[in-house]
């Protein structure tokens, strides 16, 4: 039976729903709607744009099959939901069958006086690290990036790495305490007063007037551009309106539904029980669920365990918790290291020899992040796999074709292994050919590590290159 889908959003979600409704060999229409003029990107590697390591063009997913219509530069005014329509507000109407929401998130606002004016905008010299117009190149100054967690300190580091200077603001008194225990939190510390990253923690901003930012100990910190890294919330308006039921995010069961059967969601908008938000992995991994049961297979969708990693370059580290709460049970045993000259830190805790939880950061990171993605037991040599010594993401067989290399692009062991048979010999014809590596550069070891596994092509022996 045709089904004519409609999805609501143009970020990673919905871009990877409509192309994998497309491959499973979907049977209608996909119209795909996008608020902004671009086609879709990957906003995962914004920080990359904030910096200009990259330019926006450069973020752009592969193109979708031609059978997918894509509306961008206009939003969703009205759902019908007893009609099954949706209205653009270009005045257009659309019919549709199944309706998916991808709607996304939005940039949560601090409450300082300063920070917006008085039409509701933000304050010349703020910004948000949200979309591809957010992330135009910043103007030479100081820039105080406000928030510590992932995305801000991902975003000091770069604009540090870009020759601002850096100072970084936030409330709590641990950077990614949400994700890193102590002792990782002390090498994180370490890394960003090597790289010349002043840090206020445990302070917040009373006010902004153009150029500083005032904080509640009085303290006026420089601030040519004050960048909110202050999370984001699930953008629920549109479920709202039309009366679906919302929480925190917009509530869907194990089919990713709606409290309307003909509608679903997915993404940072879907709260599945409990959670809220996604990584981009996590959305791509909703989307691939739901465009399969979509096509006819009737599995639920059950979230993998997180797998959370910093894009930050030169700084292998990698957070690891279970899918939802509920997976969290009392370890059986734990195990640690610490060797903070070195930049090296890990603990992780153990069920039946299966990681539950834990923080990694070092050459380990490859490794554990598999063996957690798959649940499986740790090797005996626990040293060996810690001090990243034990070779398990070599080419050995251990790490197969579907493992996740590059978290930023996508990029899986398989994609890396065909553009070696196709011909691309060394990292950079690699990073050509599947972007491994050009996001935050946190995978280069592992695709150099493939490369030296694999051997280099006839061609090359013997020094020639």
């Amino acid at each position: 039976m045709k089904t004519d889908v409609v999805v609501v959003g143009g970020g990673p979600a919905a871009h990877r729903l409509a192309a994998r409704l497309v491959q499973y060999g979907h049977r209608g229409t996909v119209t795909v709607i996008g608020a902004e003029d671009n086609a879709p990107y990957n906003r995962a590697l914004l920080g990359s744009v904030l910096d200009g390591t990259l330019s926006p063009g450069q973020l752009t997913l592969p193109a979708l099959p031609s059978t997918v219509r894509l509306l961008t530069g206009t939003r969703v005014r009205t759902i019908d939901r007893a009609r099954h329509t949706v209205r653009l507000d270009d005045g257009r109407e659309l019919t549709y069958d199944v309706l998916v929401l991808a709607t996304g998130a939005r940039p949560r606002l601090p409450w300082v006086p300063g920070l917006v004016t008085a039409r509701g905008q933000l304050a010349d010299g703020v910004r948000t690290v949200r979309t591809a117009t957010d992330c135009h190149p910043l103007p030479a100054g100081p820039v105080t990036v406000l928030g510590g967690g992932i995305l801000g300190v991902e975003s000091a580091l770069r604009l540090r790495r870009a020759g601002h200077e850096v100072t970084l603001v936030h409330r709590e008194h641990a950077l990614m305490e949400r994700y890193f225990d102590a002792g990782a939190c002390a090498v994180l510390d370490d890394l960003l007063a090597e790289r010349g990253v002043a840090v206020q923690l445990g302070r917040r901003a009373t006010e902004f007037m153009p150029g500083k930012l005032v904080l509640d100990d009085g303290q006026v910190v420089a601030a040519g551009t004050l960048l909110l890294c202050t999370g984001v919330e699930p953008e629920t308006a549109p479920a709202r309106a039309c009366e679906l039921a919302v929480r925190d995010g917009v509530v869907v069961d194990d089919r990713l539904r709606t409290s309307d059967p003909h509608i679903h969601a997915i993404g940072d908008c879907a709260e599945h029980a409990g959670a809220v938000g996604a990584t981009v992995t996590g959305a791509w991994e909703q989307a691939d669920a739901l465009a399969r049961i979509l096509t006819g297979t009737n599995r639920p969708f059950s979230p993998s365990p997180q797998v959370l990693r910093p894009r930050i370059a030169d700084f292998d580290a990698v957070a690891l918790t279970p899918a939802s709460a509920k997976g969290i049970e009392e370890a059986e045993e734990t195990i640690s290291l610490m060797d903070r000259a070195g930049g090296r830190y890990a603990w992780l805790a153990l069920r039946g020899g299966r990681i539950q939880r834990g923080v990694v950061i070092g050459p380990a990171v490859a490794a554990v992040g598999f063996l957690h993605e798959r649940a499986a037991v740790l090797p005996e040599d626990r040293l060996a796999l810690l001090t990243g010594s034990d070779g398990t993401y070599a080419e050995d067989g251990v790490l197969p074709d579907d493992a996740v290399v590059c978290h930023c692009n996508n990029v899986t062991h398989a994609a890396l292994r065909q553009a070696w048979t196709g011909g691309a010999h060394d990292p950079a014809a690699l990073a050509r050919a599947t972007r491994a590596t050009t996001g935050c550069g946190s995978c280069t070891g592992v695709v150099r590590e493939l490369c030296a596994t694999l051997g280099s092509p006839p061609q090359a022996q013997g020094g020639a290159s």
